[in-house]
């Protein structure tokens, strides 16, 4: 008999995992909402992991404000907050397994230079149907990568430039079947190219970062923004070279003005009423697709989580990639 088939199943492990670039602001509070919800309906744990590797766009005390609004709103995290600005040895040993085996290369190329290439034409989309969905060009995103066509692969240009650190891509499509949003595909090396893991200042980037993270705190699920949706080929890209496993997906609506332009600045910052967390609860559920009922508004946040973890439905997501949010906070697909 296989040893491998008397292993019991992997329990669920999910998590939040916000940058702390600002007060926690609605679009974010769905994702943390969506996530512990899917975690524990599994009963599953779920993970608080701050991402402050980008130190110059750090707000000063915004993680402390972000686990104040979190515990007032009734989320309870399983073990102790992780910091990646305390896991640089890890993101360290994964830069160096990669390097051991040429899967990186030094890079002198400065974002201006980049911008001012033309771009290869995209990919034509795949129809609908059988066909999975072509990422193509990712959206916007914390890496705001741009497609880079290999200038440095046989050497900086510029050696007297810091240098950032890339991984080599090869050609070939990656293929995912998100949970919410369906089966998308995108090739990575005509669609981005080789990707930064290292920025020339020194800080690893979130792609190196965040694969390292969810593979060493075992997350089974990532339950995130479609705004992530296209940094999945880049992520499991990694895992490949890495040899570490990859999660499930599931990419839940963004929240847009109406008419599907971004949310306003003015609007990403969460009017969090502390003193009536039900009534923020209930604003985020009606988002997430569940109709609570009147009394849930004044309800304490423990009862309110149980109403919303015995009727969630993340079925109700699929194929939904944006919300717009109107003036009363009310959902419209």
């Amino acid at each position: 008999m296989n040893p491998e088939a008397r292993q019991p199943p992997k329990r669920y492990r999910g998590r939040f995992a916000p940058s702390p670039t600002g007060r926690l602001h609605i679009g974010s509070l769905l994702a943390a909402a969506a996530s512990y919800l899917q975690a524990r309906s599994h009963a599953g744990e779920w993970l608080l992991r701050i991402e402050d590797l980008d130190t110059p766009r750090i707000v000063p005390g915004a993680a402390d404000d972000f686990r104040s609004t979190l515990e007032q709103l009734g989320f309870e995290w399983d073990g102790p907050v992780t910091f990646q600005s305390e896991r640089s040895s890890l993101y360290a040993a994964a830069l160096a397994k990669l390097d051991a085996t040429r899967q990186v290369f030094f890079c002198s190329c400065s974002r201006q230079e980049l911008a001012a290439l033309p771009r290869p034409a995209l990919e034509s989309q795949h129809s609908a149907g059988s066909e999975p969905a072509d990422l193509g060009e990712p959206a916007d995103e914390p890496s705001d990568e741009l497609f880079y066509p290999g200038l440095c692969r046989k050497g900086p240009l510029h050696r007297d430039r810091p240098y950032a650190l890339r991984v080599r891509v090869s050609k070939g499509r990656v293929t995912f079947e998100d949970a919410l949003q369906g089966r998308h595909s995108q090739d990575v090396s005509k669609a981005i190219g080789d990707f930064v893991i290292r920025r020339r200042d020194g800080l690893y980037s979130y792609q190196l970062a965040v694969v390292v993270d969810d593979a060493d705190q075992g997350i089974t699920e990532v339950v995130r923004g479609c705004d992530l949706l296209s940094s999945t080929p880049r992520q499991m890209v990694l895992q490949k070279a890495l040899e570490l496993p990859t999660p499930g997906y599931a990419h839940v609506p963004l929240l847009v003005e109406p008419g599907g332009a971004k949310l306003a600045k003015s609007r990403r910052s969460l009017p969090v009423a502390v003193d009536a967390p039900g009534r923020v609860l209930c604003d985020v559920f009606k988002l997430l697709q569940l109709s609570p009922p009147s009394e849930i508004e004044r309800a304490p946040p423990r009862e309110a989580w149980a109403w919303a973890l015995a009727n969630w439905k993340p079925a109700k997501l699929r194929g939904i990639r944006q919300v717009e949010v109107g003036p009363e906070t009310s959902p419209k697909k």
